[in-house]
């Protein structure tokens, strides 16, 4: 645990290919998809949030704040990572951010420690995770100071790519291995986006368990 990082699920997308609704609140395994990714993270880090928008009431099992986007509009992930920057900064006394999705089951245990690492020999600049030769930005580790910038960039240029963010501010890339579970490699960053996703990774979850 780094009690200097505090981290934010990021659960306010729309779940459109899921047929709409929470998709984070999906039945996984023995819980929720939700239980998962804050169990997860949890341990990782000195204070954890979720963001999403809405009743905040159908969370109330996660125990956690419910922070809703500050800005309006649905302006995706890059609000929910502003509304944890802005939640930190007030509320906490960490000087970084790790944000993870929330329909991200088995990102890595080390995923903080690593960032943190990498951003450490590169002050001032975002580490963002790398799997398999993809780049998953909203598995990231930002630093506070970066939430007034953030807001501009969402409101008065109305730009809400995560990318043209983070390259404009500079990063530091951190690859992470795959997953190896009966033969299969898996990207530790898989996000479920369909019930076949779903299904997939029940199937997964009850593989690493065994």
């Amino acid at each position: 645990m780094d009690r200097s990082i505090a981290g934010i699920i990021l659960a306010g997308g729309q779940s459109r290919r899921m047929g709409g609704g929470d998709k984070p609140l999906l039945s996984l395994g023995k819980g929720k998809l939700i239980d998962h990714v804050a169990a997860r993270l949890k341990p990782q880090v000195g204070t954890l949030a979720l963001n999403a928008n809405g009743d905040p009431a159908r969370f109330a099992g996660t125990d956690l704040p419910v922070l809703a986007d500050t800005i309006p509009g649905y302006a995706g992930p890059l609000a929910g990572i502003l509304t944890g920057l802005e939640w930190a900064a007030d509320n906490t006394a960490c000087r970084s951010l790790v944000s993870a999705a929330g329909d991200t089951p088995f990102f890595p245990g080390d995923l903080v420690e690593r960032l943190a690492a990498a951003a450490d020999k590169q002050p001032g600049r975002i580490a963002v995770a790398v799997s398999d030769g993809r780049r998953h930005p909203t598995f990231a580790l930002w630093p506070l100071g970066l939430g007034n910038a953030l807001r501009h960039f969402l409101v008065e240029e109305d730009n809400r790519r995560v990318s043209a963010f983070m390259e404009r501010h500079g990063f530091v890339l951190v690859e992470f291995p795959m997953i190896e579970a009966e033969g299969l490699r898996i990207d530790p960053f898989f996000n479920i986006n369909t019930p076949d996703d779903l299904a997939q990774a029940d199937r997964l979850l009850q593989s690493l368990q065994s």
